[in-house]
C-alpha cells in the first residue's frame, strides 16, 4: 500500500526525523515500512505485506474507505512500535493498493528485425532496488549509441541486445532477491545482506 505525508518536517516532525534525509526501512516477518523523502517536503510511504494480491477484496474492504483500510493495516501491524505505526495513522494521502509484479528471471525474447525493448518492457522488476528509471535511461543511451555505430537498424538492435540482455537479467535477479528478502520471515537480515552484496 502506498500513502504519504505532506509538509512532513512541519506537520509530522517525528516521522520526518525517523525517515531521515533518504530512505528508511523497517522490515520484519513478511511485512514492513519503507519511507522515502521526495521533493516539496513530501514523504512517500510504502506499507509492505506478503499477502494475496486481492487481500482488500477478500477482506471486503473498499480501497477508498480510508478509515477501514487504516484499521485493517493497524490490525496487520499490531505489536509494531507506535513510532512506526505513525506511518499508517498519520497519513495525509489515503491509501493506494500497489501489488508488485515482475517478469520471470531471465526474461528474454527472440530477435525480431527492427524491433527491440527497453526500460520496463525489457526488465520489469519490483521498485525495491530503485534501478528501473536508471536502467531505462541507460538502455536508451546504449540503443542510441548502437544506432550511431552500426550501418543498419538490425545490426544496431543486435549489438544493443547483446549489452542489454545480460544487464537486464542481472538487475532483475537482484531486484527479485531484494523484494523476496524484504518481505520474508527474516527480512531485516536478508535485506542487509542484499544491500551489502549489491551496493
Amino acid at each position: 500500500m502506498e500513502t504519504g505525508l505532506d509538509d512532513a518536517d512541519t506537520c509530522h516532525p517525528a516521522l520526518a526525523e525517523l525517515t531521515g534525509n533518504g530512505t528508511m526501512m523497517a522490515l520484519d516477518d513478511n511485512q514492513g515500512f519503507v519511507a522515502q523523502r521526495n521533493s516539496g517536503g513530501h514523504i512517500r510511504i510504502y506499507i509492505g505485506m506478503r499477502v494475496d494480491e486481492e487481500w482488500l477484496r477478500h477482506a471486503d474492504l473498499d480501497p477508498t474507505d480510508t478509515t477501514a483500510v487504516r484499521a485493517a493495516l493497524l490490525d496487520r501491524f499490531s505489536g509494531w512500535s507506535t513510532d512506526l505505526l505513525g506511518f499508517i495513522t498519520d497519513s495525509d494521502t489515503g491509501y493506494t493498493n500497489r501489488p508488485l509484479y515482475a517478469l520471470p528471471v531471465p526474461h528474454a525474447w527472440d530477435p525480431t528485425p527492427g524491433l527491440t525493448l527497453l526500460g520496463d518492457a525489457a526488465h520489469l522488476m519490483s521498485p525495491f532496488s530503485g534501478m528501473g528509471a536508471n536502467l531505462a535511461m541507460l538502455d536508451g543511451a546504449d540503443l542510441a549509441q548502437a544506432l550511431v555505430d552500426h550501418p543498419t537498424i538490425d545490426q544496431a538492435v543486435t549489438a544493443y541486445e547483446k549489452v542489454l540482455l545480460p544487464r537486464s537479467i542481472e538487475a532483475a535477479a537482484g531486484a527479485a532477491e531484494g523484494i523476496d528478502g524484504a518481505f520474508a520471515p527474516d527480512s531485516a537480515e536478508q535485506t542487509l545482506a542484499h544491500m551489502t552484496r549489491h551496493h
